[in-house]
């Protein structure tokens, strides 16, 4: 593993949650920062012709101190508008900013960005060129091992290194295969094999070059036999629902001291959180969504996550909730 004193931020793509879709807003992040403070945190993807556009920055890129080390991650077709991008989020104080090419959606395809882009290396090329003259802060990528017919070890090798020589500084590996005809998003999840060897041969042949893995990492020791051949391991789904699961990841992957952090600290842990949400008129259902799956494997957690979906929905849903749910659980030893 890497030396364990290097500085946080530089270190923070050894471990990385994913970014993904009604998942990752602030509220997961936070959630996230109860549970581990080293590992890197991405956002939903934003659009950058959205970011352009829009007059609602506050909402599409605020974020708490407390989520550093945190990446924007980016998606957009056009070299200037994701330059601005690249600018924006480097003024707004991210840590990094990644461009999408690795989402398959018909939505996203319509648009002209995502994996689709995988089949225009020379415009992605561009892009990132565009974005990396613009900031100070990494440009890293997300993507897939290829598309539809466009895949090979030949063209992800030639694909990554014109991103490389264009400035990507990192390259984060959804170890599968998108179809972008046929399958929809969740499918393209699942279906396509998971081909792990292929990454590896990447790095191979690309040692001088920072490769992260992703895709299929469901537990932490997952991640520590990927990072024998990686230089970062990035999880997704498994820590969307399994999050007390990677409770050790500072202390396995970054020496943190042990910890025994249960559901109820956690919950207590948000409360700040939420009050502040509370009092620019969010409702309590935009955060505690996230909180239904901190509870699992022990007695009566089905029936508390019902209960707690029931509260937490209530338009007049207020932190007691909150403290009502981590009462509960502190008095069932959790």
């Amino acid at each position: 593993m890497t030396n364990q004193y290097l500085p946080i931020v530089n270190r923070a793509y050894r471990i990385s949650v994913a970014p993904m879709l009604d998942c990752t807003d602030r509220h997961f992040r936070v959630l996230m920062r109860q549970i581990t403070h080293r590992a890197l945190l991405y956002t939903e993807m934003v659009v950058a012709k959205a970011l352009h556009h829009s007059n609602r920055r506050n909402r599409l890129l605020d974020f708490d101190a407390i989520e550093h080390p945190i990446a924007l991650q980016i998606g957009g077709d056009s070299p200037s508008l994701l330059a601005e991008a690249a600018r924006i989020a480097e003024d707004w104080g991210y840590d990094e900013i990644n461009l999408n090419l690795g989402c398959p959606s018909q939505k996203v395809q319509s648009g002209n960005f995502g994996a689709c882009l995988m089949a225009h290396p020379e415009l992605v090329a561009k892009c990132i060129e565009a974005m990396s003259n613009a900031t100070k802060i990494p440009v890293t990528v997300k993507h897939r091992l290829g598309i539809d017919d466009l895949d090979s070890d030949e063209l992800l090798r030639e694909f990554v290194d014109q991103l490389a020589e264009a400035g990507a500084q990192r390259f984060a590996v959804h170890a599968r295969k998108a179809w972008l005809k046929g399958l929809d998003p969740k499918q393209n999840r699942t279906i396509p094999p998971l081909q792990y060897e292929r990454v590896a041969h990447l790095k191979q042949q690309r040692p001088e070059l920072l490769i992260e893995l992703n895709g299929g990492l469901e537990t932490p020791d997952a991640c520590v036999k990927a990072l024998e051949i990686f230089d970062g391991a990035m999880i997704g789904r498994a820590a969307y629902s399994h999050p007390l699961r990677w409770k050790k990841i500072d202390e396995i992957f970054y020496g943190e001291p042990a910890n025994s952090l249960t559901a109820s600290q956690v919950i207590r842990g948000l409360i700040p959180h939420a009050q502040n949400h509370l009092n620019k008129n969010g409702r309590m259902w935009d955060l505690c969504r996230h909180l239904v799956q901190l509870v699992e494997g022990i007695p009566g957690a089905r029936l508390w996550r019902q209960e707690f979906s029931l509260k937490s929905q209530k338009a007049e849903a207020d932190l007691y909730v909150l403290e009502e749910a981590a009462r509960q659980l502190e008095d069932a030893g959790h």
